[in-house]
């Protein structure tokens, strides 16, 4: 460590649920490194009363607050623009950490000038709570992506996530970072202008990352830091509403990282798979209308804003430093042919 410990500060975005707030805040002023501050961004939401008594009650914690809700995307920004820290962790606030989480994130930050963010092991809080250890869905051991823009996670696959028994024990470098709690360094975050606010919520932090990949810089994962995440608080799986955003997004950002070269293909494939998605959802789910009708939203909202993702997408690409060949040199096809998947089909490890 140098003589100045790097001051890191934690950046919650919330909108509604006082008692996970406080669960959060609970664990986070236990954790054992001191140089750490907690920015609250109140997403418009009404409880602006709660957020003054945790700021008197808690020691270096600041308030900020929004008129109307912008969601995970929009309420990172507006901390990150006000914060002066030297890292920042993007984090839910629907998570509870282990006292030693950041230093190990510290640490290696400081180790390696490339890295530009780390993601801790993500086990899933619900396990806990009943005695085991499974990784969370949204981010366990590190973020994936294929050559058709899906992502998994080592740990997680579309559908399933595995038992934790040290298998992800390795620190790895990965393709993304989970905004349960994403470690950054501020300085980079913001001169790649944060996360991109139409995104609202869901995908944001992989098209971050993604940008951060083309520029050079390593995104590292490190299990030795753990933090628990109840998931589903936002918007529960198979919300109508998480589907559209899923789809939009992950479209959106595709549109403005992926080569030109690459999406003369891939776009056609994508094309097809969005209609398969939608003919799956008709047919199975508890709002099967409503989730189908999610992806056409999601198609036909990506066409409608067109013009303004190809404007986002020339300034990506023109501060590009890395290649697609380089960048998805060992990524699959696609996730069923994924070497994470086919080591699990192919051992018996389990698929939770």
């Amino acid at each position: 460590m140098t003589r100045r410990d790097p001051s890191v500060e934690i950046i919650i975005p919330h909108y509604r649920g006082r008692f996970i707030l406080e669960r959060c805040l609970d664990s986070l002023v236990k954790t054992s490194y001191t140089a750490m501050s907690i920015c609250i961004v109140d997403n418009g939401s009404g409880e602006g009363d709660i957020c003054a008594e945790l700021k008197r009650r808690i020691e270096k914690l600041r308030v900020v607050t929004l008129q109307s809700n912008k969601g995970y995307a929009g309420g990172c920004n507006s901390a990150l623009l006000s914060s002066s820290a030297d890292y920042v962790v993007f984090m839910n606030d629907d998570t509870v950490v282990e006292p030693s989480w950041l230093l190990p994130l510290v640490e290696l930050a400081e180790a390696d000038g490339a890295i530009a963010a780390l993601q801790p092991k993500i086990l899933s809080l619900q396990a806990k709570q009943a005695g085991k250890k499974i990784f969370d869905y949204a981010g366990a051991a590190g973020g994936l992506i294929d050559r058709l823009g899906y992502p998994y996670c080592y740990g997680r696959t579309f559908f399933r996530t595995e038992n934790d028994y040290g298998q992800y024990d390795e620190g790895k470098d990965i393709f993304w970072a989970s905004g349960v709690a994403m470690f950054a360094k501020r300085v980079v975050v913001t001169d790649l202008g944060g996360f991109d606010d139409d995104f609202f919520m869901h995908m944001e932090e992989i098209d971050l990352c993604w940008r951060m990949l083309l520029q050079g810089h390593r995104i590292v994962s490190v299990p030795s830091s753990i933090v628990y995440h109840e998931g589903g608080a936002s918007l529960a799986k198979g919300a109508p509403e998480k589907i559209y955003l899923n789809h939009r997004n992950n479209l959106a950002m595709l549109l403005k990282n992926r080569s030109a070269t690459a999406l003369v293909w891939v776009l056609p494939l994508r094309m097809v798979l969005e209609c398969v998605a939608a003919v799956r959802y008709l047919i199975t789910g508890s709002q099967r209308t409503k989730s189908a009708l999610s992806v056409l939203r999601a198609l036909i909202d990506n066409i409608r804003l067109l013009r303004n993702t190809l404007k986002k997408r020339n300034d990506v690409q023109v501060m590009r430093n890395v290649t697609d060949k380089m960048l998805f040199r060992n990524a699959p096809l696609s996730i069923f042919f994924s070497p994470v998947v086919a080591e699990k089909k192919a051992t018996g490890q389990p698929l939770q």
